[in-house]
């Protein structure tokens, strides 16, 4: 099966942030106990962070990290989590039916972002708090000495104020099951109110407002609409969240998923523009799709009051894998709308890392993700694809390819393809219609014996990066080979014809 791939480095959707390939982790399951943190594992370090679980995040260069949650974040009381461990409070989590310690908080999450080479996104609580805890949290963490938080957070060992830059204004508030859960006009006002009082604080932090919780929800864009109208002069993004799910069995199907995240953008991208228009703004607006990945095989959430539950523990496989690479393909193809975007989540709970005592295993979903991440930089260039189609059972004919492209500023072209077909390999042939490539440096295929193969701790590396084939023609074209059920990426050089 034959593909063509035409690019134009004029034709671009402008810069592709990196904060597109950031995570989450929430107190919820073995997310932070036995996950990051871990005093009782021999791979902790003094801090009784996982040193293997650090190790394997940095080789996701993420910039962000959001915490605490998630539904864990609307009943929390941040104070509970500083000060000596031995005078913490131990509290029943209402979100997951589990025991909080709180020997892992705030001070804990800024030292292990600093190891993990990440920078903090944090979520207040405006659920069953308000605007004075929330103003309170941004105090504790940006003011330098002198006021009352502040010098909480000194005598806790922390001089220099962390800076935080990106704060989530509450999570989920749309969705009933949340703890606080109110109107969109009620949240608009709680969040407008949080919001001047933290940026009161520190003018220089962005914003996150929440927008609805996936498709599905009846209140699905008008929420958005409201709150977004009623907050616009404080906020930078709004927050969208979207799970995948396979409960059907087709692959056809789900591999088409990436249609409908491109869908979801365009909603977004659609909004922004309304809400601009209203407002007669020069000021822009832009996406956080702070919550996405494959979730459907584990569904246990109730933590039956324990400490750290195994809840979630997602088993993905190459189907999963090739879903979340076309996630990341949308945020690179809608660069003027995607600011941010964080996989849910990074350990044990549905994430690339699942976690024992004494070992680590990377799951499929990691190696698109680390790969994309290490190479996509500069422009997002505007792909024309020209491919056959398949049938995506009820979606109807979809693309075979899924395609994103990248464009750095030292003339460096980076191509992300996944072929949705089970049955037949793709020779894809790229075209640059201003340049031509000069040489070929990377080409890493993801792929495996089937849709369903995945990664044990029995056979860990079924799916991995491997080698791949592609080749400069005499016009400057490259062709390279997309195997069936197969995502790759070609990294090359490029000049000016």
């Amino acid at each position: 099966m034959h593909a063509t791939l035409i690019l134009d480095t004029q034709h671009h959707r402008g810069e592709i942030d990196p904060r597109i390939f950031s995570g989450f982790l929430e107190h919820m399951g073995r997310a932070v106990y036995e996950g990051v943190y871990d005093p009782e594992s021999p791979l902790a370090d003094e801090q009784g962070f996982r040193r293997d679980v650090i190790e394997a995040i940095r080789g996701l260069r993420m910039p962000l990290m959001r915490y605490p949650g998630g539904n864990f974040v609307s009943t929390y009381d941040w104070t509970d989590g500083i000060g000596p461990r031995e005078q913490r409070p131990v509290r029943p989590d209402y979100a997951w039916k589990s025991i909080e310690t709180n020997q892992f908080g705030t001070d804990e999450f800024m030292a292990w972002c600093r190891k993990a080479d990440t920078a903090p996104m944090l979520a207040v609580n405006l659920g069953t708090k308000g605007a004075t805890e929330a103003q309170a949290l941004v105090e504790y963490c940006n003011m330098p000495p002198g006021t009352h938080w502040a010098d909480r957070r000194v005598a806790n060992g922390h001089r220099e104020p962390y800076s935080v830059k990106v704060w989530c204004l509450g999570n989920e508030m749309d969705g009933p099951w949340q703890a606080g859960h109110v109107p969109a006009m009620e949240y608009a006002r709680r969040a407008d109110q949080a919001a001047k009082l933290m940026r009161g604080l520190d003018p220089g932090i962005e914003l996150v407002l929440c927008g609805s919780s996936g498709r599905g929800m009846k209140t699905y864009m008008e929420w958005d609409r409201e709150a977004l109208e009623y907050c616009w002069d404080h906020v930078a993004y709004v927050s969208a969240h979207r799970y995948s799910e396979n409960h059907r069995n087709d692959t056809d199907w789900f591999l088409a998923e990436g249609v409908e995240v491109e869908r979801i953008i365009e909603d977004y991208a659609g909004l922004f523009a309304y809400v601009r228009g209203l407002k007669r703004a020069n000021k822009r607006v832009f996406l956080s799709f702070d919550e996405w990945n494959v979730w459907y095989k584990a569904g246990e959430m109730d933590g039956k009051w324990t400490r750290a539950p195994h809840l979630i523990e997602e088993v993905y496989n190459l189907e999963d894998a090739l879903v979340c690479a076309q996630y990341l393909n949308a945020f690179i193809r809608r660069a003027d709308v995607v600011k941010i975007a964080c996989i849910a989540q990074i350990v044990n709970i549905i994430a690339p890392l699942l976690t024992k005592r004494d070992g680590l295993l990377v799951q499929s979903i990691y190696h698109p993700f680390a790969i994309m991440a290490e190479l996509a930089r500069g422009k997002s260039l505007v792909p024309m694809v020209h491919c056959p189609t398949y049938r995506a059972g009820e979606r109807g004919e979809a693309p075979v390819l899924d395609v994103s492209a990248s464009l750095a500023e030292d003339g460096t072209l980076a191509v992300f393809a996944v072929n949705r077909s089970r049955t037949d390999d793709v020779t894809l042939s790229i075209s640059l219609a201003d340049a031509r490539a000069d040489e070929v440096h990377a080409v890493r295929v993801v792929t495996g014996p089937d849709a369903k193969a995945a990664n044990t701790w029995e056979a860990p590396n079924v799916i991995k990066p491997e080698g791949g084939t592609a080749r400069i023609v005499e016009d400057g074209s490259v062709t390279v080979a997309v195997p069936k059920l197969g995502f790759v990426a070609l990294r090359a050089a490029t000049a000016a014809r």
